[in-house]
């Protein structure tokens, strides 16, 4: 492992925000969740108990990291169903988390629908209702099929998450108020729902990157590295790292863990799922995404309520897949038709390192839009490549096609192709720079939009900060031309990194190395206080200044000692 990275953390405590809702990092916190065996309801204790269902760790350390880390577990002493497991998993994060979940609401979702609800709001509120009433009947038809089982086990997770925050803890049910803490799991599909619902002003931006990952195997096959940026508006880096150890089955009515059953992964304050969907799993797996789109307006009439969200999906692959075509049969099963991804699913437990040849099922590439999902074992071309890389456009022609890509080439350029656009042709120059987690990071981070000759467009200037492994679109000047919004100057860029390797990964529990805030190796800082649009876009708790360096994270809650100014 690189020495920069191992070090001791020290926390620098900064000032409070003139606002009252204040900034400041927290002491841990701990919380048990125990059920009244009579009543069948739930409790809070701060104190240690001897019976509990779950115990949760916390602590708020925004301003020394960038992060906040949540530890969540299921006793191992007592025998609780997955459902009483899931629905007290809720309870606990929201009982922790109740503050950061308020300010992520004043960030994101505040304002979004409202009563009295607009037209298009009333068509979505039908939409999910309909799809919340479908799923419930399958699940009730169907609760013995693990599949099932572990949608479920979503909801009631969540519905322990929305009552634990409203502070109206019940019985185990899955009663989800759907412009509720809801709003935060479906918020991927949700650009795609209004496209579908026709919602009058979508917030899609057309080319606008989601995410940049990389999968870079060292020559001799010494070492394999994983990573991912998540690409987002800037009013969403109120981050937590978290790790679920529930205890969950794969059936819910055998004694067998479910393979995937410990997750540690990125995420958001109120969201039971990453977002970023970057996972690490108790399978020996890795899961991550980039969003691809879809630009076919033919496509959407498959988009329809009988269906399962793209984020439960995920999570019930995540928890039943040995393999990554295991990942992939799950995934794809129930497709919605939105959150349109590519799926890289990278299986370290067949990695050998300095093997003559990469076994087959390292690598596996999943992508979905409406009505239609490929995926394959792309281990072979990880091994002729030495890489595999994705960013924001399919890969597969097929789904290439038919989600529109051909036309926006044709009309808009390489931004739109496979092979060309700006971060395909900066990672196939630079993969072979990489030969430790020091220069993954630094090509991970990289954005050097002013000299690069990649990052160029037909645009005044010449160049936009979008054109990089992680973008940075806020340092486009307000009054340049480009030939679409997304080059343009906004609120909007990479937010993190997130990179393992196999030695990290299989030798040292699940190790990530993770980043927050923009990129600032090439570039400044990115600061509230000097961004033009601080006051149009909402950042309640952040830190002002973005200037994080990396820390490791195994799901544990980091040892952070804290010092005065």
């Amino acid at each position: 492992m690189a020495a920069a990275y191992q070090f001791t953390l020290v926390v620098v405590l900064l000032s409070f925000l003139s606002t009252t809702l204040s900034l400041r990092d927290n002491d841990p916190k701990t919380v048990y969740v125990i059920l009244d065996d009579a009543t069948q309801t739930f409790k809070f204790s701060e104190n240690v108990e001897n019976k509990y269902v779950v115990s949760a760790n916390y602590v708020d350390s925004m301003n020394a990291t960038g992060w906040s880390f949540l530890d969540i577990a299921a006793s191992s002493d007592v025998a609780y169903n997955d459902s009483v497991r899931a629905y007290a998993a809720g309870l606990a994060e929201s009982y922790l988390t109740r503050e950061s979940i308020n300010l992520q609401w004043q960030n994101t979702i505040a304002g979004y629908c409202e009563k009295p609800y607009s037209d298009y709001c009333q068509r979505l509120q039908g939409f999910l209702n309909a799809n919340l009433l479908w799923v419930k009947e399958q699940i009730r038809q169907n609760r013995n099929n693990p599949y099932w089982h572990h949608v479920a086990l979503f909801y009631e997770q969540l519905a322990g998450l929305q009552d634990g925050y409203s502070k109206s803890v019940r019985q185990v049910n899955m009663d989800i108020e759907l412009f509720g803490l809801y709003a935060f799991q479906y918020s991927g599909d949700l650009e795609d729902l209004e496209e579908v619902l026709h919602k009058p002003v979508p917030r899609r931006i057309l080319g606008s990157g989601s995410c940049s990952a990389l999968v870079k195997v060292l020559p001799g096959n010494e070492e394999i590295y994983v990573a991912q940026d998540t690409w987002t508006s800037f009013q969403n880096m109120l981050r937590i790292l978290k790790r679920y150890k529930l205890g969950f089955t794969a059936s819910g009515h055998q004694d067998v863990l479910a393979p995937g059953d410990t997750m540690t992964f990125s995420s958001y304050p109120g969201s039971i799922m990453s977002g970023d969907d970057y996972y690490h799993l108790s399978s020996d797996m890795v899961s991550m995404e980039t969003t691809i789109g879809n630009s076919n307006n033919d496509l959407w009439k498959y988009v329809t309520p009988q269906s399962v969200l793209e984020g439960v999906r995920s999570l019930v692959a995540n928890r039943l897949a040995t393999s990554g075509v295991e990942w992939a049969y799950y995934f794809s099963q129930e497709n919605s038709g939105t959150y349109n991804n590519m799926w890289m699913i990278v299986d370290m437990k067949r990695f050998s390192p300095k093997s003559q040849s990469l076994n087959s099922g390292l690598l596996t590439v999943l992508e979905q839009i409406p009505n239609m999902i490929k995926y394959a074992d792309l281990t072979s071309l990880l091994e002729k490549k030495g890489y595999f890389a994705s960013y924001n456009v399919a890969y597969f022609p097929e789904i290439f096609n038919a989600s529109g890509g051909p036309e926006n080439v044709k009309k808009y350029g390489d931004w739109f192709s496979y092979d060309h656009t700006a971060r395909a042709n900066i990672f196939r120059r630079d993969h072979s720079k990489v030969k430790d987690i020091d220069s993954m990071m630094k090509l991970m981070r990289y954005n050097d939009f002013t000299h690069d000759p990649l990052s160029r467009c037909n645009c005044t200037p010449p160049y936009s900060g979008e054109n990089a492994i992680s973008a940075r679109s806020d340092l486009n000047p307000k009054n340049g031309k480009y030939p679409f919004s997304s080059l343009g100057h906004r609120s909007h860029g990479g937010i993190d990194a997130k990179i393992t390797s196999y030695s990290n990964f299989m030798q040292l529990e699940k190790t990530f190395i993770a980043v927050a805030g923009p990129t600032y190796d090439q570039l400044p800082p990115f600061q509230w206080s000097k961004a033009d649009f601080a006051s149009e876009c909402p950042h309640y708790g952040h830190p002002d200044l973005f200037r994080f360096t990396p820390m490791m994270y195994n799901g544990t809650i980091p040892d952070l000692k804290w010092t005065a100014p």
